[in-house]
Formats: structure tokens, sequence, C-alpha cells
């Protein structure tokens, strides 16, 4: 059977010159025709570079340079997971094809940056800034600035730093003020005329999640022990503080790392969430935002991440307790395992059905991964200082 390629010819090209073509058509090499449902990015935050890699036979691809400082980096998935808009700490703010491997577009965007977002309908990047404060708002497919958001407030027009920025349904994306001690909710339906609502919040938020139905928002504090939550489907009622006063009567530890809220930590109807400068996992019950429980963990818990089924949720911890990880039972909300992955481990992701966890081992350069049914390390990949991976599922979930 011959191919497209040869029947064309065969059409085309006479009895006595097609065997020349043929021959020709033969060697000509096919391109590599691939989805990117099971790819995904991992930063190195000394290089200045990225990893992307395939989960399904967890192989590297290639590496991509030139994306300046990622010592505290993010990134989101165009719709079509085929670009990874990377924050860099630098203001950088980088487009990469992962499927080629390589940039498509840069800009520096602001002195100091942690994170970003994309809109619903993957027509536009918004980046939150720490310096000058504000968030920014790009087109997704050229990069060109749209509109900002500067963050002013106080009586003599500080600008405060942007936490927590997470995009909901409707184009509307949500952030937290750290100084401001204040949630704004800004709709960009128009992404060149921003339409912002200003929420009252606690004591310096430090960072915050979005329900897996993009209901709730929920703001860590670091300047108070509670956490702030704003009812996105009724934001007219207000911001209402949860676990209020939850380290009452008790000496805070010296906080080593600032705990993140960003992985889903949501199972079982409950929420798992780090207590700041406490060894300890809260544990609270959706819709009535009571604690419900507490579980005791090795050390600071940093990322709670809960496995996608919501059986188990995994833990990793802040210095000097970093190259340890436990995992929680959440039907009977225990530790029922302990295992030291590597040496300052910084983030882990799942893969999308949640059957592996692929944990970074930052001083160890490495990428290690582990059979989440039976907790078996089953592979790992040479990577120079990872911190955060992002896997490709995240560009159709929100929050993410």
């Amino acid at each position: 059977m011959i191919g497209y390629c040869q029947r064309k010819l065969l059409r085309i090209a006479g009895v006595a010159s097609a065997a020349l073509l043929l021959a020709a058509c033969a060697t000509t090499e096919a391109p590599v025709v691939r989805g990117t449902g099971d790819l995904g990015v991992i930063i190195e935050r000394a290089t200045g570079q990225v990893t992307v890699v395939e989960s399904t036979g967890r192989t590297a691809l290639a590496e991509v340079p030139g994306l300046g400082d990622l010592s505290h980096a993010s990134l989101v998935y165009s719709r079509d997971a085929r670009y990874a808009y990377v924050f860099g700490r630098d203001g950088g703010l980088t487009k990469v094809d992962i499927l080629a491997g390589e940039i498509v577009g840069r800009v520096i965007q602001a002195g100091n940056a942690i994170g970003g977002a994309i809109s619903q309908d993957g027509r536009f990047v918004v980046a939150q800034n720490y310096e000058p404060g504000g968030i920014r708002v790009f087109d997704a497919e050229t990069l060109e600035l749209l509109s900002e958001v500067p963050t002013v407030w106080g009586d003599h027009g500080q600008r405060a730093k942007v936490v927590g920025l997470r995009d909901l349904p409707g184009n509307r994306f949500i952030y937290s003020l750290f100084e401001a001690g204040e949630i704004w909710l800004t709709d960009l339906s128009d992404p060149t005329n921003p339409q912002t609502q200003r929420f009252p919040a606690g004591r310096q938020p430090y960072d915050a999640l979005i329900t897996p139905d993009g209901r709730y928002y929920i703001a860590g504090l670091f300047g108070e022990d509670g956490m702030s939550m704003l009812d996105l489907w009724q934001p007219e009622l207000g911001v209402r503080t949860i676990l209020p006063g939850y380290g009452r009567g008790e000496e805070p530890l010296p906080v080593f790392k600032m705990p993140h809220l960003r992985g889903w930590a949501i199972a079982g109807g409950k929420a798992y969430l780090p207590a700041i400068g406490r060894h300890e996992v809260l544990v609270v019950e959706l819709g009535s935002w009571e604690e419900v429980g507490r579980i005791p963990v090795r050390s600071q818990p940093v990322f709670v991440m809960s496995r996608p089924d919501g059986r188990e949720v995994w833990v990793n911890f802040a210095f000097p307790d970093n190259g340890w990880m436990q995992v929680i039972d959440t039907l009977e909300n225990e530790v029922v395992h302990s295992f030291q992955p590597g040496r300052a481990v910084l983030h882990m992701e799942f893969t999308p059905k949640g059957e592996e966890i692929w944990i970074s081992a930052r001083d160890d350069d490495k990428v290690v991964m582990y059979d989440t049914r039976t907790r078996e390390r089953i592979g790992e990949l040479p990577v120079v200082s990872p911190s955060g991976i992002f896997f490709t599922h995240r560009a159709h979930r929100v929050g993410f």
C-alpha cells in the first residue's frame, strides 16, 4: 500500500519519472505530530530556563533558555495547551511554544512579579506584580499591553503588592493586596476597560485559593490567625473571616517559608489548609466553613495538595524539614505515610488522573516520580535546580 504522497506523485508524474520522485518522497522526513495532554513544564530556578517533559514515558523533550530570573516563577497555559506563559521574578512575561521548544514572545512588564493567570476564553493573560504593584493585562497572542489596574490605597497613594491572583468565570479575576488588607475583584469582559470592586479583608493576605467550582475565594492571612473568604456567587455579602484565632493561646513558631494555597486542597467536602507558624494542617468543612479537625504533621506545611480523586492529601514542608513529605488519609484524617524524596522539596504535581506524583528536589538537581497507589519511587529526571512543575491539564481548570 502506498501513502498519500506517493499517490499524488503518481497522478501528476509520468511513469518514467515517477520512480525517481517516489524515492525522493520516501526519504522526506515526516513531521512529528503529537498532542499536548501529557506534557508539562518544569522551572529551573537557577538557570533561567525551563524543561519541557512528557509524563507518559517520563522523559524530557526540550530545554528552553533565556527566561530571566526564575527564582520565584509560575506559569499558565493557553486553552489549547500549546503555549506556556511564564511569569518570572524579574517582571518578565515569556510565551513558550512547548511543542517547538522555543520562546515566541517576551516582555519585561514590571520590576518584580510573582505570577499570573489567563482569562476564561484564553484571549488575554494577567500578571500580578510586587513592583510597582497592581495587575497588567496582555493580549495572549501578541503580548501587547491592553490595560492595567494600579493597586493604589491609603491616604498617601501607596501601591500594594498583589498576591493570590486567580481567574474566574466570566473573564473576571480576583486578587489580594498584601499591605492594604483588601481583596479586589476585577471584571475584564472588556480587557481594555477594567471594572473593579474592592472588599476589606484581614491583615496581610499572602496567598489564596479558589474552590474547584469557582465559587469561594479563600485568602490566607499572615498578619493574624484566620483566613478571609468571599462567596463569589454572592459577593454583595462581603468578606467573611473563617478560622478566627486558630492559634490563640500558643506562641507562634518562626516562619521559614510562607505556605501556599494554590494547589487544590479540597477533598471529601473539606478543605485542607496549612496553618502558618504551626506544625498542623487545618481541616475545614465546606459550606459552614467551621474547623472540624487538625492534623499534626512533621513540620510547617508549605503545599497541601489533594490527589485528583480526593482520597489523599500530600504535604511538603519548610526548612529545616524540607526533605520530607507526608501523606494524609482523608477518611481517617491522619498521616499514613512519611518519606524523603530528596533534598529541598519545593513543589509537586500530580499527573492528570493522579496515578503519579512528580516532586522537585532542588538540591539534588532532579525530579522524582512516585506511584501514588504503592507510594514507590518509579523514576527520576535530571533537572538543574528544579522548582515548579506544571502539567498541561491546568489549562482546563479554574484557578490554575
